[in-house]
């Protein structure tokens, strides 16, 4: 274990002093930033747009004075030069709207699920007095702002840019002035971007008044970038909101050392904004061990006890300060997860190289990839400029670099931005036209008591097909149950549950009445029918594998069906799940003479799940949660050969008897005369 002198568990702290010249590379291949290379010309150029080098003048001292952010916020009076630069709002906690994204080039999708929150730590050796080197994070926000530049990539929604403080080697007023000139290239495309300030910045807790950092990064400045909520009074912490995902986020930006006041502050910016899910950064909480782990400092300690811990809204934090990068994860006082993660890579070749991480959520898949890269060193690659140290930095994939995070977002958040349950839809919204049957299970029993003997459910069309309840002999009374689970779209809030099975076959079922008219039908126009089901845990491939949710008496035998593709005795219709929980549509079509068979891939158990198969007259689909599957045949299929005789649900018969019965539950089932497009499903 490295130590510190905050006793950090395991980190090298960013206290480094400035030193001498950069060395030289011995390497063959070189980026040199001072000779005559694309790098070099790139950072001239930057040097003399700042106003640090004269045209055609050497390197030298900086002698900058007052930052030319914060000199032309005094000029309209935005600014608070010499007065701790607060610039206070009427409302320092942000309760109602926050800022409008000004004009410029961001434009982040709000409702994709997924999204990515660019992180950048510590950038001190890229402000270093007269050693600047402000290429690399001039890169790494062209990365940012550059959509084009990222198409097709996992950062194409990026929504939000965090620096973790320490954005100049001594907070000196001179390194402010060409750091802001970096930060500009954000303030011009209108970028959601936070910035905090480290223990390179500045001194003492944000009660310290009047700096340079304060002076350059203004809550006027923070009040003109997208998404910005508010700042504390003394001006060194402030709060955004974005929206991603289709919801609202907030991130704090605190200062590195938050006073009495500060941490008032941000429990009143977070206690105003009760739903939000919350991001703390901030420069220092956790240290990392050799192993990758990581564990709270001592001011962490402080951290943790004075907002995050019983900030149920507060899901994950970051800070730069140590090195090398780790994370950990602790329970708050709710009892949920907060991740805590370090990362810092001025330790590393170039000071870091202007290194940022990106963390990709994906709110579908329920996980943030993490992903760490330099876009600087990426372009030298692009540019054949690539030194051999340099390669070995343009991406860091070392399992505390490049991770996933497993999180239910929806869980998560739940204690207090609850997902409200969808409403049960009335029977009479589902009859679209052409329904031929819909069956749902909402008006049964109680929840976990049986079926009883004789019961019938009704068709919620009124035409008459209507389902019997059969049951095997033998079979226990509570081989069918009825349920209030259910899948969250499903219209009825109710289901049934099956205790059947084949080897021997036993268990109870429905049937279609006889005389049902939806017995006779052959479905030449086409069809829609849609099931919503859930397999159990205990499902065994053995004895429930093959056992079908929707059927139809009489086999392929009986009907005539004598094709290579034809088995005599199965049915000729089955909507069945494999012993490996595949789902199969095998019909036997009014056109052919053998079997049409649609698969899906491998469902998982103890999850609920909508089937929809559809048949424009053609051409046969199976869809799995409103999705295509890529298993369906090209070939013509029209209708549904019929034999006048019942469908089952939950039974399965073979040479004309039943042989199996379904394990698992199952919901609403609606069958269409027509072919319905997703958006007409049940479960849209």
């Amino acid at each position: 274990m490295h130590g510190s002198p905050d006793s950090a568990p395991g980190s090298h702290q960013a206290h480094e002093t400035s030193g001498g010249e950069d060395g030289q590379c011995a390497c063959p291949r070189t980026a040199d930033l001072d000779g005559e290379g694309i790098a070099a010309a790139s950072r001239r150029t930057f040097l003399r747009g700042a106003g640090v080098l004269s045209a055609g003048a050497a390197a030298a001292g900086l002698l900058g004075t007052a930052p030319a952010y914060a000199a032309a916020d005094s000029k309209d009076g935005k600014g608070a030069k010499g007065s701790g630069g607060s610039g206070k709002d009427d409302d320092p906690y942000g309760q109602t709207a926050m800022t409008p994204a000004p004009r410029g080039k961001w434009s982040p999708d709000p409702d994709d699920p997924r999204f990515t929150v660019v992180v950048m730590p510590d950038t001190q050796y890229m402000f270093d007095q007269d050693r600047i080197h402000p290429v690399p994070v001039e890169a790494s926000f062209r990365y940012v702002l550059d959509p084009a530049g990222r198409a097709g990539g996992d950062d194409e929604n990026i929504v939000f840019l965090a620096h973790l403080g320490d954005v100049t080697n001594n907070g000196l007023a001179e390194e402010y002035t060409a750091a802001t000139k970096v930060f500009d290239m954000l303030d011009r495309a209108g970028a959601a971007y936070g910035v905090l300030a480290g223990n390179h910045d500045v001194s003492g807790d944000d009660q310290r008044g009047s700096t340079p950092y304060l002076q350059t990064f203004t809550p006027a400045r923070a009040k003109r970038t997208a998404g910005y909520h508010s700042s504390s009074p003394d001006g060194y912490n402030t709060s955004h909101v974005f929206k991603a995902g289709g919801r609202s986020w907030m991130l704090l930006s605190l200062d590195w050392r938050l006073s009495e006041q500060g941490f008032a502050w941000a429990n009143a910016v977070i206690k105003a904004n009760p739903t939000l899910p919350v991001i703390v950064t901030t420069h220092e909480i956790v240290g990392s061990y050799d192993d990758g782990t990581a564990g709270l400092s001592d001011y962490g300690q402080q951290m943790w006890d004075g907002l995050i811990k019983d900030n149920d809204q507060i899901f994950l934090t970051l800070n730069g300060h140590y090195w090398p990068p780790g994370s950990t994860v602790m329970k708050n006082s709710a009892g949920n997860d907060v991740h805590l993660h370090i990362t810092n890579y001025q330790d590393r070749y170039y000071g870091g190289a202007g290194m940022i991480r990106s963390y990709r959520f994906d709110l579908t898949r329920g996980v943030i990839d993490v992903a760490t890269f330099s876009p600087w060193i990426r372009e030298l690659a692009a540019d054949d400029e690539l030194n051999d140290l340099a390669a070995k930095e343009i991406e860091l994939t070392s399992s505390v670099d490049r991770f996933s995070m497993a999180i239910d977002f929806d869980q998560r958040f739940a204690g207090f931005a609850p997902v409200p349950a969808r409403a049960a839809r009335p029977a009479r919204r589902m009859l679209v036209p052409g329904t031929l049957a819909y069956w749902r299970f909402d008006e049964g029993g109680k929840s976990g008591s049986n079926v009883a003997a004789g019961t019938v459910v009704k068709d919620q069309t009124g035409q008459g097909n209507d389902l019997a309840l059969h049951s095997v002999s033998g079979s226990a009374a509570d081989a069918l149950t009825w349920t209030g689970d259910h899948h969250p779209d499903q219209p009825g809030h109710g289901s049934l549950v099956f205790a059947g099975q084949g080897n021997p076959v036993t268990g109870a079922y429905f049937r279609t009445v006889d005389g049902a008219p939806i017995n006779a039908e052959t479905f030449t126009r086409g069809y829609t029918f849609e099931v919503f089901f859930k397999v159990p845990s205990d499902w065994d491939g053995g004895r429930n594998g093959w056992s079908s949710m929707l059927s139809r008496s009489g086999s392929a035998g009986k009907a005539g069906k004598t094709g290579a593709s034809a088995t005599a005795d199965e049915p000729v219709l089955t909507l069945s799940l494999s012993s490996s929980i595949e789902l199969q549509w095998n019909v036997y079509p009014v056109n052919q003479d053998g079997a049409a068979t649609n698969w899906s891939h491998l469902l998982q158990q103890e999850e609920w799940w909508h089937v929809a198969v559809v048949n424009d007259g053609r051409i046969t689909k199976l869809y799995v949660n409103g999705c295509e599957e890529g298993r369906n045949p090209n070939s013509t299929n029209t209708g549904l050969t019929a034999l006048d005789l019942p469908f089952l649900l939950g039974g399965y018969e073979w040479a004309g008897a039943v042989s199996q019965v379904f394990h698992g539950s199952i919901g609403d089932v609606r069958i269409v005369d027509r072919a319905l497009a997703p958006s007409s499903f049940m479960n849209a």
